[in-house]
């Protein structure tokens, strides 16, 4: 789970990643909403999903703190996925912040992003 400022901005963000809403549940009396973003069907076929928290009364952006480091999701085509969030950077916030290219000594090609939140993602290509 992590906690966003702009829940539908980053759902658009998530998107982007190929990933989709799988459930939204609003918890009025909680004043918050959770939605599950997720590859294919999520849990139901067998993916992990990221739980989106947006609390209806937070006035100011959350800070990352010292303890997360970063998601990882392995993906077919990085590059894609890298030039899809760059395109659409002003709508969604979120950002390329190391392009695709093999891991330092290694041959596994990877990118970072960053989401609207400034949560750091890690997209791992697969089939190398």
């Amino acid at each position: 789970m992590i906690r966003v400022f702009d829940l539908e901005r980053s759902v658009r963000f998530y998107t982007l990643l190929g990933m989709n809403e799988v459930r939204r549940r609003e918890v009025p009396d909680g004043r918050y909403t959770l939605v599950y973003m997720a590859f294919g069907q999520g849990n139901a076929s067998g993916q992990a999903e990221i739980e989106l928290t947006w609390n209806w009364d937070q006035k100011t952006p959350y800070t990352l703190g010292d303890g997360f480091g970063h998601l990882a999701l392995g993906m077919a085509d990085i590059t894609a996925v890298a030039e899809r969030v760059s395109a659409h950077e002003g709508e969604t916030g979120g950002k390329v912040v190391r392009a695709p290219g093999p891991v330092k000594f290694g041959t596994t090609v990877i990118a970072f992003l960053a989401d609207p939140d400034g949560y750091k993602i890690e997209l791992i290509e697969n089939g190398l």
